[in-house]
């Protein structure tokens, strides 16, 4: 990031909200030198259906993660409230107006990124946000992970930003700890690049880098 701000001069990214990214964020907030007044934020899916204020929203969890912790130039939030269609339409209109630079992001345990979960993940898909409905694996990991108190508090409906939208930004940078990641990461490492694990198109990347602990690493 302070190198690409010496270069361009402003940096655009896109963050995920999720337990995982915690410290990664923590230690993102704390390193000196990023001149957070040059950076544009975006993320890169959002639940239909919750309250504006609800802390399980994931806008709201980057607000108290990251958002506000740093002083960035301009934050752009998902906000399907109203008109998921339209909102899609808004954020794309945001997101293309400038290549983005940098996304931190994670896997899920079906091997999702953002909310492709692998029926309506698309290597191929001609949307840069769309609405999907959200499958039963990734629902349970929102309970898992402490998000929801039960499987039928979980939304059923998100927007998400594709995987093409995902793969265009120029680095993407993706950390994945926990044993209950191991299944996903090593689908993503070394079984076939398909949609029934959405994370193998990372392998095709070449300027992806993967980050895994000790837990989450299939090869111990």
């Amino acid at each position: 990031m302070i190198e690409r701000l010496k270069e361009r001069g402003a940096v655009r990214m896109i963050f995920a909200a999720a337990p995982s990214q915690s410290e990664m964020l923590s230690c993102l907030c704390a390193t000196p030198g990023i001149d957070w007044s040059r950076v544009t934020a975006f993320h890169m899916d959002e639940y239909i259906g919750l309250p504006p204020a609800s802390p399980a929203r994931f806008s709201n969890w980057l607000e108290q993660n990251l958002f506000a912790k740093v002083g960035f130039a301009a934050v752009h939030k998902l906000q399907p409230d109203a008109d998921a269609a339209a909102e899609a339409v808004r954020y794309t209109t945001l997101l293309n107006e400038a290549p983005i630079d940098f996304v931190c992001f994670g896997i899920g345990e079906n091997g999702h990124v953002a909310f492709n979960d692998p029926p309506v993940a698309d290597f191929d898909d001609p949307e840069d946000v769309k609405i999907v409905e959200l499958d039963e694996v990734c629902r349970t990991q929102q309970v898992n992970d402490g998000c929801f108190p039960d499987f039928d508090a979980v939304p059923s409906r998100a927007l998400t930003l594709t995987v093409p939208r995902l793969l265009r930004a120029d680095r993407m940078f993706c950390v994945v700890p926990g044993s209950t990641k191991r299944a996903a990461v090593r689908d993503t490492l070394y079984g076939p690049v398909d949609t029934a694990c959405p994370a193998s198109i990372l392998r095709e990347r070449g300027t992806c880098t993967l980050y895994i602990d000790k837990d989450s690493n299939p090869d111990v």
